[in-house]
């Protein structure tokens, strides 16, 4: 898998800190500028690097942590939230479109689709129903 080695306009390493909810040594946490649904929040590697199979144990153990963290806090603000899809784009056809490292939380609520079954199965046409 090829991923692009300038990193000098990323937009996720150039991020300004208003935006930033909390970070630690490995992971910045923002809500995404282009939610597909209200609370949608980013984990950001801090550190420049394209594809998430290479993160390191720590990193992995620390964005767990922070994955749950946000989840409570999420679930504490809205008590509408039912469930969450967590996603993560690895390479240009998995649709990753910034080439640094980072993992979707996203809140879902009863009734925000049809049909939910199948989550995130739906990426691909007439695969999400089985």
């Amino acid at each position: 898998m090829k991923f692009p080695k300038d990193h000098s306009e990323c937009i996720f390493c150039e991020l300004p800190n208003d935006r930033i909810i909390t970070k630690d040594k490995y992971w910045r946490v923002i809500r995404d500028g282009f939610p597909v649904t209200e609370g949608h929040t980013l984990f950001i590697l801090n550190r420049h690097e394209p594809d998430y199979f290479n993160i390191d144990k720590l990193e992995a153990d620390q964005l767990q942590f922070m994955l749950f963290r946000e989840k409570i806090n999420l679930r504490r603000a809205d008590k509408s939230i039912s469930g969450f899809n967590i996603g993560i784009n690895v390479g240009e056809d998995a649709g990753q479109t910034v080439f640094h490292v980072h993992v979707h939380l996203i809140p879902r609520r009863k009734g925000d689709v049809e049909n939910p079954r199948g989550g995130i199965r739906h990426l691909i046409p007439n695969k999400g129903n089985y």
